[in-house]
């Protein structure tokens, strides 16, 4: 349940640099004139034959108008603009049932001060409406301090959701779970209420709490309880936050939160959620901001402010005088009621949302100015390793230290649950030593265990078909994916400092919060005792959703009675960390009279932990629980999994055989394995239907907006065309997370043990794209992944131990592997943002499969095909 994004070795494409930001390979060729968005008749057209011209209207149609410009498609790697540093302000949280407040810096004055408002008027265009629910948006705003301004968004607690959200061994036997089969042609459970919307739901009593700071500088400070890693998240809000108050996007500060346990389920980053529910509260705080600026500067000119306007970070009079944000911060925040309703712009006044925007930290990022944890440097705090065992979750057996104690620059040697920790002045010493310890070790829980016995146990898993194929046509497909390490481009690091009555971290997490709390239960600490700094990191995917470095650097300091800066080497994560779990795929379609009538898919897989929770200790414990047999895993399975084809019937059930290896949400979770089976297997039914695999899609989705992009896709790639022996085109679709999108890829397998994607076009439709660079870097980095998970990359496991050790070994792909030339069309705004992290991987996958089996004319059934 990653979010979305990106040394050992190699810099994949699509992952990018160690930061994990994703240069962009741009579109090639001219780019054609923006049309208008295709009409619901236009969407039910059948596919135009490939000789016909192609409307412009139906192609590259732009995220906006301030994406309209025609744009080079050959321009190299660009690089981004730079960054501000941040803040050095601290922002701490108060509860749900009062405002945010901190005590005054000294020399400061005032005191918190609270008003409510109910904005009115429509917030913006009509594919953003609210109900009535949501428009009564109250704002709190209070003075922290005398030289700022500080306003935090107030959603109700009464308010309705918004929009998006509406509309171990062999004794322990396989648990499975069937989605209620809906009735013919009918949505499932996801196309009703998705797993984002229900997390928008559960974040929505703590949205309120999210705060936006002006400084007397003219800064404007939005603490963000969430994590970058790659993805551009901080670019997108400091976006978000600029258009609303017609700042400067320079003058825009996004630093990291550290956990505050107050948000509940609001500091959880992952399942590609964070845009959709920070989309209303950022624009709600800032909008509010502005209101009261221009209030203070009406006051301060005894003007109307209906005559001020705002830009460039200023309010503007008539006349032509111009008061900074800054100069106005004291002012503002002593106004309990602005003169200016605090509603977020409608579309058609936006200036920065929908614009390609550079990294705001691009230029920090490449000069070593960002930093990391393995950057920073805590008094006292000194590099530590571990030597771990022999077979996953191995025991010490006995331990021979004294040859590693007597080395130059070795401090300790203490033993964890985890291994041996080596202590040193520096991280080369620590390794030496840790490699001189003489130590043997207990086998792990399925040291027994091996590839086929993972297989065969997933196999055995599955329950029997409902559908007995007695008097119709059949189409039966079974498919296998391995262990895939999320191998992220930064290691894990953590740097830990306990004391006797409290404990400090720093560290990359996903969710600090549950961080937080089982940390301090750990060390018998209290939980305000626990101060979790939060530090951007180098790629995720998914890892960093678990704290296991974090966790294990507490128990070391501890032990060791200092500080410590613990890094797992490469070699540590991939053979002791988390993986997306193998799966293994049974799938049934029944036809007859020329359409689908029943469709099954039997999912079984290695448990996926989900321990981290929804952020916190509550969920995290749920997720461990079952009601009426069904598991919390279980239910995020049928939350997250939907077939978007009319197919008859469709029952999905996901069995979960419980092994005891380290597994993880990997980018998409279930998405990545389930939905490439179902498009391998709406290739095979077009197959037997005698139909286009295009057009056969497009007959059965039940999507207008999905055969928007379908079409887009096939055009803009010239589907169908010929090509030599031994290459092909293959297609892939998916739709998630309030989004849909379709790639194309042209693949050479005439060395079919050396496949190479040639050429991808994608085509996405993501609602609002506050970021078009950032979702073009998100869906390319998505296309890299499905080409390597499909044809190179995985995990083996012989006898309890992860055969690969370090990029030498785990065949991600390489530049190489990278196609030529990517094109990306990104459709016009259609409502809220959608969620892009884990949208492409899928889709990007399967058409990866079905070009490879249409290039060799094979079913591939074993995934990645050369393992």
């Amino acid at each position: 349940m990653p979010p979305s994004a990106p040394s050992a070795g190699r810099a994949p494409p699509g992952r990018g640099p160690p930061d994990g930001s994703t240069p962009r390979r741009t579109r090639r060729g001219p780019r054609p004139p923006c049309p208008s968005r295709p009409t619901s008749a236009q969407l039910s057209d059948p596919l135009p034959r490939l000789s016909d011209p192609v409307p412009e209207s139906r192609v590259d149609r732009p995220v906006g108008p301030s994406y309209a410009r025609p744009r080079s498609r050959s321009r190299s790697w660009t690089r981004p603009r730079r960054a501000r540093p941040a803040s050095a302000v601290r922002h701490r949280g108060g509860s749900v049932a009062a405002p945010v407040r901190r005590k005054p810096s000294p020399g400061e004055k005032g005191s918190p001060i609270s008003t409510s408002t109910a904005p009115p008027g429509d917030p913006g265009p009509a594919a953003e409406r609210r109900p009535a629910a949501t428009e009564r948006r109250r704002f709190l705003t209070y003075l922290l301090a005398a030289p700022t301004l500080t306003v935090a968004a107030r959603a109700g607690l009464d308010a309705a959701a918004p929009a998006t959200a509406r509309a171990a061994e062999a004794a322990v036997p396989a648990r499975q779970s069937t989605a209620p089969a809906p009735l013919l042609g009918l949505p499932g459970i996801p196309d009703i209420v998705d797993l984002g919307q229900a997390l928008q739901l559960a974040g929505l009593p703590t949205s309120h709490l999210l705060v936006l700071e002006i400084t007397a500088a003219g800064r404007a400070v939005l603490h963000l309880p969430r994590l970058e890693v790659g993805q551009g998240l901080t670019t997108t809000v400091a976006m978000m936050v600029a258009e609303e108050l017609d700042a400067r996007l320079a003058d825009v500060e996004v630093p990291l939160s550290d956990s505050r346990p107050d948000l509940l389920f609001n500091q959880l980053t992952g399942a590609s959620n964070s845009v959709r529910t920070l989309y209303d509260p950022v624009r709600a705080v800032a909008a509010a901001a502005r209101a009261r600026l221009v209030t203070a500067a009406a006051r301060r000119w005894s003007l109307p402010a209906g005559t001020l306007r705002t830009a460039d970070s200023a309010v503007l009079a008539p006349d032509g005088r111009r008061a900074g944000y800054g100069e106005l911060a004291v002012a503002a925040a002593d106004i309990a009621v602005p003169a200016l309703p605090a509603t977020p712009k409608p579309a058609e006044q936006r200036r920065v949302i929908g614009r390609p925007t550079g990294r705001i930290d691009a230029r920090d990022i490449v000069t070593g100015r960002a930093k990391y944890a393995g950057d920073l440097a805590v008094p006292g705090a000194v590099p530590t390793v571990v030597a771990r065992p022999t077979t996953i979750n191995g025991t010490l057996a006995t331990l021979d230290a004294s040859a590693a104690r007597a080395m130059p620059g070795v401090l300790a040697v203490v033993t964890v649950p985890t291994g041996v920790a080596v202590l040193a002045e520096t991280f080369d010493q620590a390794l030496r030593a840790r490699d001189a310890l003489r130590t043997s070790w207990h086998p792990g829980p399925v040291a027994a265990l091996s590839d086929a016995d993972i297989r065969q146990r997933l196999r055995a898993a599955h329950a029997p078909f409902l559908v007995p194929p007695l008097l119709t046509q059949y189409v039966d497909g079974e498919f296998d994916f391995a262990f895939v390490n999320h191998a992220p481009m930064e290691v894990l690091t953590a740097i830990a400092d306990v004391r006797a009555n409290r404990a400090e971290l720093w560290f990359a997490a996903q969710t600090p919060i549950v961080a937080q709390q089982t940390i301090a239960a750990e060390l018998g600490l209290p939980q305000d005792a626990v101060t979790v700094h939060v530090v951007r990191g180098g790629g995720s995917f998914g890892r960093r959703l678990f704290y296991d470095a974090a966790l294990e650097a507490a128990r070391i300091s501890r032990a060791a009675g200092r500080p410590v800066k613990l890094m797992w080497t490469r070699n540590d994560d991939m053979r002791h960390g988390r993986m997306r779990p193998a799966t293994h795929h049974r799938v049934r379609a029944t036809y007859g009279l020329g359409q689908v009538l029943s469709y099954e898919h039997r999912a079984a897989t290695v448990t996926t932990d989900f321990g981290h929770g929804l952020g916190e200790a509550l969920t995290a414990a749920g997720f461990q629980l079952e009601v009426a047999g069904l598991s919390v895993a279980q239910a995020f399975f049928l939350l997250s999994q939907s077939n978007p084809y009319d197919v008859g019937v469709p029952t999905q059930v996901l069995a979960e055989v419980p092994l005891r290896i380290p597994t993880g949400s990997w980018r998409s979770v279930y998405s990545g394995t389930v939905r490439v089976a179902d498009e391998i297997m709406i290739d095979e039914l077009a197959r037997r239907f005698g139909q286009d695999p295009v057009a056969f899609r497009r007959a059965r989705l039940r999507d207008p907006a999905g055969r928007a992009v379908l079409d887009t896709v096939a055009r803009a790639g010239r589907w169908g065309r010929a090509m030599p022996a031994g290459q092909a085109q293959g297609v892939g679709y998916h739709a998630e997370n309030g989004g849909r999108t379709a790639y194309l890829v042209e693949l050479d397998a005439s060395e079919p043990t050396q496949p190479r994607v040639t050429k991808a076009v994608i085509a996405a439709d993501l609602g609002t794209v506050i970021n078009p660079t950032g979702l073009e870097a998100q869906l390319t980095g998505a296309l890299i992944d499905g080409i390597s998970v499909i044809l190179q990359a995985g995990n083996h496991i012989d006898h309890g131990a992860v055969r690969e050790g370090s990029y030498g070994d785990f065949h991600y792909a390489r530049q190489k592997h990278s196609p030529p030339v990517v094109e990306i069309h990104l459709l016009p705004p259609s409502g809220p943002p959608g969620g892009a992290g884990e949208l492409g991987v899928p889709a990007a996958s399967a058409a990866v499969a079905n070009a490879y089996a249409r290039a060799t004319g094979t079913g591939p059934r074993s995934f990645p095909i050369n393992f």
